[in-house]
């Protein structure tokens, strides 16, 4: 063999190998991969089974076992459009190349799933696979239903199609070559969709076990909280580590003291899943606020319990773009404290906030609407005082108080003017949000 083909095959061999390490750079670890555990198939598990609903519905019907569990895996949210018909899809979802719109899961046999078979219900659920056999897209969490068990999955089928059909076409999503190519999903399906079930940790405890299959396989918390990688699958490398969803910054949620929750006792954690609200660390809103008033409030306390000790085992990751320490209140005078030169966003304030929300940032009224401690204003980047300003914070959860939207009866150069002065008063560091800002934030809201 000449020497110039003993180069070109080395070269061709380096690239191979550089290639393949790009790739298992780019696929990352599991969701779980950091509990490091023996797993075994859920059949060899001799604890508790850590699936499918809760003791207290051991003797209820298949339906209402499927109720418990679409709730849980919050069907609800992503599935009805803004002023639509529960189930019946429309909602749209606003991504960089483009828009998505949720399907109508109805049993509707024209323009919703009443014609799926059992295995049709896996496929799309499990799989990402339609009953035509095109693709979805990974806005329907596939990749993490994927753990869901099939006679979870087929229960919450039970569920819908014991509700009345609701005849509602959804919109043609709207995205740019080649995103709108469906065959590539199944390329990005191989690399990023497991298609594996739930498998127990025996080294962990049947309650941890819980709390992963709803944390991860449910609730999908992940798609969320932890950031996406360039092939816009998530990095588990930093899970739950923060990340942008839907036009609002999900927080870090791993074990960090400082820009996680590491600090935060269980009673909070429970209380801020079961409420949306935890003194001292603000209120749901946006994402969160629907998840918490359609799903986790909806959770038996067993269930909570067993979420909060799942994410306590998660790995510390430092949010780098948060302040370490938050901002004790504020002074009591309106004359006082940060950003009293800013005289737009304190007339704002003045006119639309204080009075609910005080100038010490500790409400008057109610403590869902204290502004101290929030992890949102004390965010430099002002991005969820942004969004509750324009969306406000229509929240069902009983004892849950709602925040009126601005956004139709403020300017975009008043909100972010609103925000830095919010941002500067009452958190660690002021936000520099201009009216550019705030128009780009409202086109990015699903609705």
């Amino acid at each position: 063999m000449s020497a110039t083909i003993r180069g070109l095959l080395a070269v061709v061999a380096a690239a191979v190998i550089a290639g393949l390490a790009t790739l298992y750079w780019i696929v990352g670890p599991g969701p779980m991969a950091f509990a490091d555990g023996p797993t075994v198939a859920l059949s060899d598990y001799h604890a508790a089974n850590p699936t499918g609903a809760p003791a207290a519905l051991a003797g209820a019907d298949l339906v209402k076992r499927g109720e418990y569990l679409a709730r849980a895996a919050d069907c609800l949210v992503c599935h009805t459009a803004q002023s639509g018909k529960d189930y019946a899809g429309g909602l749209a979802f606003p991504l960089p190349f483009g828009t998505l719109y949720s399907t109508n899961i109805t049993a509707d046999k024209e323009t919703g799933i009443g014609n799926y078979s059992d295995q049709d219900f896996l496929d799309a659920v499990q799989r990402g696979i339609r009953s035509d056999g095109a693709r979805l897209y990974p806005a329907m969490p596939f990749t993490s239903y994927t753990y869901l068990t099939d006679a979870d999955a087929l229960a919450i089928k039970a569920y819908l199609f014991s509700l009345a059909p609701v005849r509602a076409a959804a919109p043609e999503n709207t995205l740019r070559f080649p995103y709108d190519q469906r065959w590539l999903m199944a390329i990005w399906s191989a690399l990023f969709n497991a298609d594996a079930r739930f498998a127990p940790d025996t080294s962990k405890s049947p309650e941890w076990n819980r709390g992963a299959y709803i944390a991860e396989a449910l609730a999908h918390c992940g798609e969320c909280h932890t950031p996406r990688n360039l092939a816009f699958a998530l990095n588990n490398r930093k899970k739950f580590g923060g990340a942008m969803t839907a036009g609002w910054y999900a927080f870090n949620v791993s074990a960090d003291k400082d820009t996680g929750i590491g600090a935060w006792s269980d009673d909070d954690l429970v209380a801020y899943l079961s409420s949306g609200h935890a003194r001292g660390h603000g209120a749901a809103a946006g994402p969160m606020g629907e998840a918490v008033d359609q799903s986790f409030s909806q959770l038996v306390p067993e269930d909570i319990r067993a979420l909060v000790a799942y994410l306590r085992s998660v790995p510390a990751i430092v949010a780098s773009d948060l302040p370490s320490t938050l901002a004790p209140p504020a002074p009591a005078s309106h004359k006082e404290g940060e950003a009293t030169s800013n005289a737009l966003g304190k007339k704002v304030f003045e006119g639309a906030c204080a009075s609910c929300h005080g100038w010490t940032g500790v409400s008057p009224v109610t403590p869902f609407a204290t502004l101290t401690g929030a992890r949102a204003v004390n965010d430099p980047s002002g991005t969820n005082v942004v969004q509750v300003v324009i969306s406000g914070a229509n929240r069902h959860t009983p004892g849950a108080a709602s925040m009126p939207a601005f956004g139709g009866t403020h300017s975009d150069a008043e909100i972010a003017a609103v925000a830095n002065y919010v941002t500067a008063r009452f958190g660690s560091k002021a936000s520099s949000v201009t009216e550019t800002d705030v128009a780009r934030l409202r086109g990015q809201v699903s609705q």
